[in-house]
């Protein structure tokens, strides 16, 4: 017996599993099976694989099921930006009831610019243009540069149609660009330049090849897993289980589409975690049935007794990702509950199809699932548990060293954080071969850059106002006047009366660009000092709305909501990694790392779009702002990976503290034994995450990025020098837990 094995019996008895902890009751191989977690998880992984095709044959039925019913019945995905509550939703609710086609719906511009000549040349063709705009469906209005004056450059030589849709145009498809192709052509054939804007622009972007990103991901996760097997079988198995569970989840996602509102980054984000998530449990279970069938005759029982322990932690997993993705539900937000709710739906099926389909194959294959090496498989090889051996040793031998490079590391790449700016990112940062970019420096070069981001202001009048016809004109001279004299207002219409005279409504042009933090300021100094001081005295109610005002306060909601949204996660987090492992530094230590970890994720994502260090080879040419969502959705995301991989340490070196009372010996082992799958299982989710660079969506781009960088830093920095330095300076206190007697 070892000393430290000898002094933790002489303090507190032998360890063995059951002995007077209750829950902490853990499935032993080689046991019959009991009534715990662990025993039902045994019969439920044993089962599967003596029944096989029967479980396959139903994850085939599903399959066949969820994607026909897909096709029959599926929805679209669509953004839907609205915020109950808020002036600005408000005041498109306004436009929406009183206002005519000229205000209602959502507006685009179509830029138009004559090198020779100006505009005027070419008169009859813009008028015959902008009939046709307006014939075409789902188009309520078109307004010219020759009937909007403010349309028309100084020079004569640049100038726009407003159009106003309906809906956004995505929801129309790709072909719905052609129309508009249609009615400008003779424009074009005349010598005019013609460029989309946002959000129309949109539809004409280049698009990568369809499912390009998760081919590429399956390629990389490939090689990583030969390599790792050392099998074909093996490395099969994980993908075949989690492909299964992605098209299963998408088609479910698409069902769901067809009932609620669902936004259009959904099935990107869906894919990502679920094909990421999916290969991560199914590669921790075939590593240890793997393990198993060296110690096990009957490949059936060493699939149960992978389930037993396996399958606990991936149950945890999922559950900690499903309730860090809960947390967006707490944003109140409906756009981003519902890119948490895709991202559950696939990862909850990939755990489901882990937990059946995958012990039905290792009951299919057998020790079959070795057959077809290419090379001396390396999984149990001497030199690689020696490696991770002698790896955990030295972090024994120097926890104190180990710890404050760890933090020095992530102290260091978290350095940008600090200077992170919220913001939309428009048009400006597409790239110039985009049509909405080109459009959007042509307008700023000829207008000014705020024209790419106007300010529509909406006032409801008092309906019970004595002289409407003059307190309407004194209401609209008051209200021009106010604007006009607004620091930051490069121009203003005039306000015009709706139909009904119920509302008044202006045009406001800043000075600044759509994301240029003095936009956001003249929001809120329009917001809550020039119509209050215009409108006082008058019974009236002023609004600004529009794309602009609505991306600038979707932006302020969200940062308002972060605390509140923190604060959930982590303490959600904590609950459920306490009740797991019944250690309260445990838990603790995980929720504190797990925080770290997502601050040097943003801070190099900080570092690459804001502070364009590199930003070039990501196709961003400029500095652009961080989308307001997108530190909400790594939070919830990476709180969420990183409890994986937390979980998959944390349950294998438990196994041995239950085992033994040896805190030394158990973070020793347990590290031992989880580096490598930890580290293939990282650069599997890495890889999917990275293949997603290849969009053509700045913000996509922006998540690829920060996630891939996330699970590089949790499953090295953390996983294998904080995690295991703190385990061994806390000693047994790591397991400390109150026993209420």
């Amino acid at each position: 017996m070892t000393g430290r094995k000898a002094e933790a019996e002489e303090r507190h008895g032998p360890r063995t599993a059951g002995s007077g902890r209750g829950d902490d009751t853990v499935y032993q191989p080689g046991r019959p099976p009991s009534r715990t977690a662990g025993g039902r998880l045994y019969r439920w992984g044993r089962g599967c694989a003596r029944r096989p095709w029967w479980v396959i044959a139903g994850w085939l039925l599903l399959l066949c099921t969820a994607v026909i019913a897909n096709r029959l019945g599926g929805g679209t995905y669509e953004d839907d930006f609205s915020l109950p509550g808020t002036p600005v939703q408000i005041g498109a609710d306004l436009l929406e009831a009183h206002g005519g086609a000229e205000v209602r719906g959502v507006g685009s511009q179509i830029v138009l610019k004559s090198a020779a000549g100006g505009l005027s040349a070419h008169r009859r063709a813009i008028d015959a243009t902008g009939s046709a705009l307006a014939r075409i469906p789902h188009v309520l209005s078109a307004a010219g540069p020759f009937t909007t004056a403010a349309a028309h450059s100084t020079d004569g030589t640049t100038g726009y149609f407003t159009i106003r849709l309906e809906e956004f145009p995505g929801r129309y498809g790709a072909a719905y660009l052609s129309r508009f192709d249609e009615a400008v052509r003779n424009l074009r054939a005349d010598g005019v330049t013609v460029e989309y804007g946002s959000p129309l622009g949109e539809l004409a972007r280049p698009k990568a090849p369809e499912r390009l990103s998760e081919v590429i991901g399956l390629g990389a996760a490939v090689v990583v897993l030969l390599i790792g097997f050392g099998s074909i079988a093996a490395a099969g198995l994980p993908l075949l289980t989690s492909v299964t569970a992605l098209a299963v989840g998408l088609s479910v996602l698409g069902l769901l589409a067809g009932v609620c509102t669902l936004a259009s980054e959904s099935p990107t984000l869906a894919t990502m975690m679920g094909l990421g998530a999916g290969l991560d449990y199914s590669l921790v279970l075939t590593t240890r049935y793997r393990h198993l069938l060296h110690t096990t005759d009957d490949p059936c029982t060493a699939a149960g007794e992978a389930m037993a322990s396996g399958g606990r932690a991936v149950l945890i997993a999922a559950a900690a990702v499903a309730v860090a993705l809960a947390g967006l539900c707490v944003s109140g937000v409906g756009f981003i509950t519902t890119l948490g709710v895709a991202a559950g739906v696939t990862v909850l099926v990939a755990a489901l199809a882990t937990l059946s389909l995958a012990p039905a194959l290792f009951g299919l294959l057998g020790r079959r699932i070795d057959r077809l090496h290419l090379g001396r498989a390396t999984d149990e090889g001497i030199a690689a548990a020696d490696l991770w051996h002698r790896w955990a040793r030295t972090v024994g031998d120097r926890p104190w060293r180990f710890l404050a490079a760890g933090v020095l590391v992530i102290g260091t790449l978290s350095i940008p954080l600090t200077a992170m700016r919220l913001g939309h990112v428009d048009a400006g940062a597409s790239p110039v071969e985009h049509t909405e970019r080109r459009a959007y420096d042509l307008v700023s070069k000829a207008f000014g850059p705020g024209t790419n981001g106007p300010l529509t202001v909406v006032v409801a009048l008092d309906p019970n106002r004595a002289d409407k016809t003059t307190d309407t004109r004194s209401v609209a001279a008051s209200l021009y006047g106010a604007l006009g004299d607004t620091p930051g207002i490069a121009s203003v219409d005039i306000p015009v009366p709706s139909a009904d005279g119920a509302l008044l409504v202006a045009t406001a042009t800043p000075e600044t660009g759509p994301q240029d933090p003095a936009t956001s300021e003249l929001l809120h100094r329009v917001d809550h000092d020039t119509l209050p001081r215009a409108l006082s005295r008058t019974g009236a109610r002023g609004y600004v709305t529009g794309t602009t005002a609505a991306r600038l306060t979707f932006q302020d909601v969200l940062a308002e909501r972060l605390p509140a949204i923190v604060t959930f996660v982590v303490c959600a987090a904590f609950l459920l990694l306490l009740s797991a492992f019944r250690g309260l530094l445990v838990a603790a230590k995980a929720a504190l790392l797990n925080l770290l970890s997502i601050g040097a994720a943003l801070g190099v994502v900080v570092a690459v779009f804001q502070w364009g260090w590199g930003s070039s080879l990501f196709g961003v040419t400029q500095s652009v702002p961080v989308e307001p969502y997108v530190p909400i959705l790594m939070l919830a995301i990476v709180f969420g990976l990183s409890m994986d991989y937390e979980i998959f340490l944390i349950a294998r070196m438990r196994e041995v503290w239950l085992r033994t009372g040896d805190n030394h010996l158990s973070v020793a082992t347990g590290l031992a034994s989880t580096a490598r799958v930890i580290t293939c299982a990282a650069l599997v989710m890495t890889s999917v995450f990275f293949a997603f660079l290849l969009s053509t969506e700045v913000v996509t781009r922006m998540m690829a990025l920060g996630l891939g960088v996330s699970v590089i830093i949790d499953a090295t920095v953390i996983r294998l020098m904080l995690v295991p330095a703190a385990m061994y300076l806390f000693r047994e206190a790591n397991w400390w837990f109150p026993r209420g007697r």
